[in-house]
C-alpha cells in the first residue's frame, strides 16, 4: 500500500470515528499528493515526492508551534502539536543520533570531505540518505561538526 493509499484509508476511518482534528489534517495532506499528481502523465509522483510533502507539512507545523508559543496561544500550539503527531505517524521510524552520527561518518569517509567546503557535497548526499529519517537540521549540525565548521 503507497502512503498516499494509506493517508486515504485512514481519512475514511477518522470519518467513520468522528475525530475531526485527524480527518483535516489527513485531507490537507492528500490535497497536496493530489497536486502533485496534477504535474502531468510525464512525471508520475514518487515516494520521496510524497515524503517531500510530509516533512514540508511537519516544518511547518513546527514553525507554526513556535510563532504560537510567542504569541502565547496555548490552544493553537495544542492544536499544531496534534497535528503533527498525527503526520509523524507517516513517517518512516526516525534514526537515532548515534546512528545519524554513524551514517554521516560513512558519507564523509566515501566523499572525501575534510573541510568546512565540502559542506554542501556531504550535505545533499546526507540528505539522500537520511531523508526522513532524522530532522535536516539535526543533519546539517551533524555535518558542521563532522567538517569542522
Amino acid at each position: 500500500m503507497t502512503l498516499s493509499e494509506r493517508i486515504t484509508e485512514d481519512m475514511k476511518q477518522a470519518l467513520r470515528a468522528g475525530e475531526k482534528l485527524k480527518l483535516e489534517t489527513l485531507r490537507g495532506i492528500r490535497a497536496q499528493f493530489l497536486e502533485l499528481t496534477k504535474r502531468g502523465p510525464a512525471q508520475p509522483v514518487t515516494n520521496d515526492d510524497e515524503m517531500s510533502v510530509l516533512l514540508s507539512a511537519i516544518k511547518k507545523r513546527r514553525e507554526a508551534i513556535d510563532l504560537y508559543q510567542q504569541a502565547e496561544r496555548k490552544e493553537l500550539v495544542e492544536k499544531e502539536t496534534m497535528e503533527l503527531e498525527i503526520i509523524q505517524t507517516y513517517l518512516p521510524s526516525q534514526m537515532s543520533r548515534e546512528e545519524a552520527d554513524r551514517e554521516i561518518q560513512n558519507i564523509v569517509k566515501q566523499t572525501g570531505a575534510s573541510t568546512p567546503k565540502d559542506f554542501g557535497k556531504v550535505m545533499a548526499a546526507a540528505m539522500r540518505e537520511l531523508k526522513g529519517k532524522i530532522d535536516g537540521k539535526t543533519i546539517q549540525e551533524m555535518v558542521k561538526q563532522k567538517l569542522g565548521g
